[in-house]
C-alpha cells in the first residue's frame, strides 16, 4: 500500500481541480494510471443482463485503446466494468468506498487481484480500518468522476447513487455519455431522462473518443 499527498508531484492532476479533493490517497497497484486519460463507467447494481453485456463490451473496447477504465467495484455496472478491461489486458481503477482492510463487497475480493495482475490499482481515501458504511459512497462518487475524462452511464433508476456521481461529473465540467435504454425498464428511466435533458447519446466507443 502506498499513500499520495495532495502535496505531492504524482497527485492526480484532475483531482485537484475538483471540489474537497480528498486530501491524501491509498493506492494498491499501479499509481501512475491515476494521471492517464479514463473514462469513468457507472450504473445499476442490479443491473440487466443488457446493462452488464453493455458495460463489459465499452469497457472492453476503451481499454483496447488504452483509455483506462475508472468505477467503483460494486455489484452490477462497475463490477462488469472493471472485468472488462482486465479482459482486454487493459488499465482499470477500482475507487472504494471503505479502506482496505473491509473491501466490499467481500465477493469481489478476488477481482481485485485480477485488476492489479494487468496493471491496474485499488483507491481509496479511507483509512484501511474504516468500514463501507452508506454515508461513503456518495462521497466516493465525487473521485469516480474526479479523476476521469469523461463519465459513460450505463443504466440508473430514477433515484440512484449513479445521478450523484453524474451531478458530482456536471460541477466538475466533465462530459456526460449516456447508453440508451428501454424505455419499459426501470433502469433506464435515469439514463433516458440524461439524454432528453442534454447528455450524450452513444452507441459505440468512438462517440467517447471523439469528444475526448
Amino acid at each position: 500500500m502506498k499513500i499520495i499527498y495532495q502535496a505531492q508531484k504524482k497527485y492526480p492532476e484532475k483531482l485537484n481541480k475538483i471540489y474537497a479533493p480528498p486530501t491524501k490517497l491509498y493506492v494498491l497497484g499501479n499509481e501512475n494510471i491515476l494521471n492517464k486519460p479514463s473514462v469513468a463507467i457507472i450504473g445499476c447494481r442490479n443491473a440487466s443482463s443488457y446493462g452488464k453485456r453493455v458495460a463489459f463490451k465499452f469497457a472492453y473496447d476503451l481499454a483496447k485503446k488504452g483509455i483506462v477504465v475508472i468505477s467503483g467495484l460494486a455489484r452490477g455496472i462497475d463490477i462488469c466494468s472493471h472485468l472488462g478491461a482486465v479482459k482486454a489486458n487493459g488499465k482499470t481503477i477500482a475507487v472504494l468506498g471503505s479502506g482496505f482492510n473491509h473491501i466490499y463487497p467481500d465477493e469481489h475480493k478476488r477481482y481485485c487481484r485480477e485488476i492489479l495482475k494487468t496493471g491496474g490499482a485499488i483507491i481509496t481515501e479511507y483509512e484501511p480500518k474504516i468500514k463501507p458504511i452508506p454515508t461513503n459512497f456518495p462521497c466516493r462518487n465525487r473521485i469516480i468522476s474526479g479523476l476521469s475524462n469523461g463519465v459513460l452511464v450505463v443504466e440508473a433508476k430514477e433515484k440512484s447513487g449513479t445521478l450523484i456521481t453524474v451531478d458530482y461529473a456536471l460541477e466538475q465540467g466533465k462530459d456526460v455519455f449516456i447508453i440508451p435504454g428501454n424505455i419499459t425498464s426501470n433502469n433506464s428511466y435515469g439514463t433516458n431522462e440524461l439524454i432528453k435533458q442534454g447528455a450524450k447519446l452513444v452507441t459505440n466507443i468512438q462517440d467517447i473518443l471523439e469528444e475526448l
